[in-house]
């Protein structure tokens, strides 16, 4: 195992990309992720698979997708026989170690070297980022400074910002109130599409399984900006116990021999169209921010704003840097090939899937993300299709869907969520309404 590295993964809970000083938002302090960006390599097009909690997790930890591990909604069962990063790095000959939050079902894959969370006279406190995170940062911490003959995978999963969730409803656990000067404004694609797709509006309405934007209906702008504000308060305090277990690497020497990668499950609405918290495909919910550090390969100061990256590709390139076999059913591609030559072929585009409801599991959606544009198709609803030129109109309030100049863009994009279906036995079928279109009418014929 000579030369093969320490890998620290750490993971955030519901931050989305720009949520970070690095990615060039001034509103949030985040100097310890800030710093280890300036250390290694910045992602610029970085995509969640699936825009909740259990979902996301699954791919993250497995390389693959949502409808292929099986869990596409909160408290769904991953699939038997798919093999976790864990599983893999241990038969690599490492020491593979979780800390923190799971919420991928039953605790497997990875060795659990301390409790979820200890507060057993108070469980209501384990769902709190607020209260978790340090006591998980300990953990990780005391994992750093053991000594051990091999190199370890050390995965610490932290709950911030995800209790923006709570202070939605309630704000519980509280943040200091805010003088008007230092809220955030409102993002420039705050109001909402009036014409925008009916499966969207029946997501708002719904009173079950992520229902925080029910809670938005009476806010006015200030209100807006109070929960903005707070948002990058939860990160700035997931920032500050990412920032010690950091330190504790350096600490402990292991630094110099240690691939570090950061990301999140998922995003977060961020007020973009009125969304808050997750469950849509927009960039707010569906982008992450992606990091790697390890020094003297991955080159310090980096931004990669070409490559469209996707939270499956965490196993291949992990396994690629540790040269550990990756499991031969991973969907996603390692990003060793691309740091070091970024003209190394790469894919032309993305998907990342939506379930929205755990009593309708019918109700689905798909993006797919090409060099300059994204598309958007829903199960079913009026209007269920959005098409966006990203480069011109990235906070996507200017849906081309229907503009007869587009129409090529389009069915390119139709063409493209066709072709990976096949690819991937992906299950969704396209809405009843776009049948005029006589390759979706085969397509769906088959299905």
């Amino acid at each position: 195992m000579a030369g093969s590295p320490n890998i620290l993964f750490i993971l955030t809970d519901q931050q989305t990309r720009t949520a970070m000083g690095a990615y060039g938002n001034p509103h949030v302090k985040t100097p310890n992720l800030d710093a280890l960006a300036a250390g290694g390599m910045r992602f610029e097009r970085s995509y969640c698979t699936s825009p909740v909690c259990s979902a996301s997790r699954s791919c993250l930890f497995t390389g693959r997708m949502a409808h292929e591990t099986g869990v596409e909604v909160n408290g769904q069962k991953m699939r038997d026989g798919i093999p976790f990063l864990g599983d893999v790095f241990r038969e690599g000959g490492y020491e593979a170690s979780h800390v923190g939050k799971w919420h991928v079902g039953e605790r497997r894959g990875f060795d659990f070297p301390g409790p979820i969370f200890p507060e057993a006279a108070r469980p209501e406190l384990a769902s709190f980022g607020s209260e978790t995170d340090p006591f998980w940062a300990d953990e990780a911490i005391a994992f750093l400074q053991k000594p051990r003959d091999r190199p370890f995978l050390l995965v610490v999963s932290l709950h911030n910002p995800h209790d923006i969730c709570h202070w939605i409803v309630d704000q519980v656990p509280a943040v200091e109130e805010p003088g008007e000067e230092e809220l955030p404004p409102l993002p420039s694609n705050f109001e909402p599409d009036p014409d925008e797709p009916e499966f969207i509006t029946i997501r708002r309405g719904l009173t079950r399984y992520g229902n925080e934007i029910n809670w938005t209906t009476d806010w006015d702008e200030t209100d807006w900006r109070k929960y903005i504000h707070a948002y990058y308060k939860f990160t700035e305090r997931v920032d500050a116990e990412a920032g010690r277990v950091l330190d504790a690497l350096q600490e402990s020497g292991l630094a110099a021999d240690t691939l570090v990668i950061f990301t999140s499950d998922h995003g977060e609405g961020v007020a973009g169209h009125k969304w808050v918290a997750k469950l849509m495909l927009y960039e707010g919910p569906v982008t992450v921010p992606f990091l790697i550090r390890y020094p003297g390969v991955v080159p310090e100061g980096a931004v990669d704003d070409a490559h469209l990256v996707s939270g499956m590709d965490v196993v291949p390139t992990l396994c690629d840097f540790a040269g550990v076999e990756p499991p031969r059913t991973v969907t996603g591609a390692s990003l060793k090939p691309v740091i070091e030559d970024p003209a190394a072929p790469w894919r032309d585009y993305l998907v990342a899937e939506l379930s929205t409801d755990t009593d309708q599991l019918n109700m689905t959606g798909r993006m797919v993300r090409t060099e300059r544009f994204k598309y958007m198709v829903f199960s079913e609803g009026r209007n269920p299709e959005l098409l966006f030129d990203m480069d011109q109109d990235p906070g996507e309030q200017n849906n081309l869907a229907a503009n007869p100049d587009c129409r090529g863009e389009l069915r390119k994009h139709r063409d493209l969520l066709m072709a990976w279906k096949g690819e991937t036995a992906d299950t969704f079928v396209f809405p009843q309404g776009l049948l005029g279109d006589t390759a979706l009418e085969r397509h769906n014929d088959r299905a």
